[in-house]
């Protein structure tokens, strides 16, 4: 797979749905999905994003041993596709992101604009369940956890000024107004609202298009520059949770040409949590 093979557009996937896995990784639990009270993609499996990514017990990214076996469970075999479908498309570029590190997102592709776009667009969808698939079987590659870094690696930019850090939260958290977007059912997230200091703000919608798509590459990179990110500073992004991360790094990375940007794991549930560290507002 070459760098921009791995988005696949709804038209796409609307004609090879008989193909491939989908899978659509959600910000909410069963108990409150869409997918399962609004309609789904026929055909699709449904996850919990933290169920699928995360390790059971421990907030640690599921090994890849563990993510292999996931995949299996929905019938995905080496030979089949598979198609990450965000209920709000950062958690698509999240799950990515993490077979990324576990090597395993060379079958992986993302539906660009995710469910929003998908429904935007009138597509089908249906209420009807997916049957359990037969298990498949799923290998991986050498995993790589380079694109990660924690708040260690955050507070030694803070005194080498070697990178640039960029958050990709609402303008309201950026200002320390609020931990949570105002889109979140209730403020909640982190005991200190505020931002990393130095940090640069650029939230995460101005990366995507009024149909919830992905801007072209020259136009994201263009919005990283105008903030003091261009292509030649080295950058951590973060966030909330560190999806919203995970689209930038996706964007400038996988769809783009950098090697050098990284997404803070921990952002700021962790920093807002942390005992000592420095914040502003």
């Amino acid at each position: 797979m070459t760098r921009r093979d791995c988005i696949v557009s709804t038209q796409w996937l609307q004609d090879h749905l008989a193909e491939v896995v989908v899978l659509e990784v959600a910000f909410m639990p069963p108990t409150k999905a869409h997918y399962f009270t609004v309609g789904h993609i026929p055909g699709s499996h449904y996850r919990y994003w933290k169920d699928f990514c995360w390790h059971d017990a421990e907030r640690e990214f599921a090994a890849p041993e563990l993510l292999a076996s996931r995949l299996a469970e929905l019938g995905l075999s080496d030979s089949k596709l598979l198609v990450l479908v965000g209920d709000r498309v950062q958690f698509a570029t999240y799950a990515y992101w993490t077979l990324h590190m576990a090597g395993l997102a060379a079958g992986a592709r993302v539906l660009d604009g995710g469910r929003e776009t998908w429904v935007g667009e009138g597509r089908e969808l249906t209420l009807t369940a997916t049957r359990p698939p037969a298990p498949g079987r799923v290998s991986w590659d050498v995993a790589d956890t380079s694109s990660r870094v924690g708040r260690e690696t955050v507070l030694a930019t803070l005194a080498s000024h070697d990178r640039i850090l960029v958050d990709l939260r609402s303008p309201e958290e950026y200002r320390g107004e609020r931990v949570a977007p105002l889109t979140a059912e209730f403020d909640h997230g982190a005991e200190r609202a505020g931002r990393i200091p130095g940090a640069r703000s650029l939230p995460h919608e101005r990366l995507l298009s009024a149909d919830g798509t992905f801007l072209p590459v020259d136009e994201v990179e263009a919005r990283f520059a105008a903030v003091g990110a261009s292509a030649e500073v080295d950058m951590i992004a973060y966030c909330r949770l560190s999806h919203r991360a995970s689209l930038a790094w996706f964007l400038l990375t996988q769809l783009g040409d950098r090697d050098n940007v990284v997404v803070y794991d921990g952002s700021w549930t962790e920093w807002g949590n942390v005992v000592g560290v420095p914040i502003e507002r």
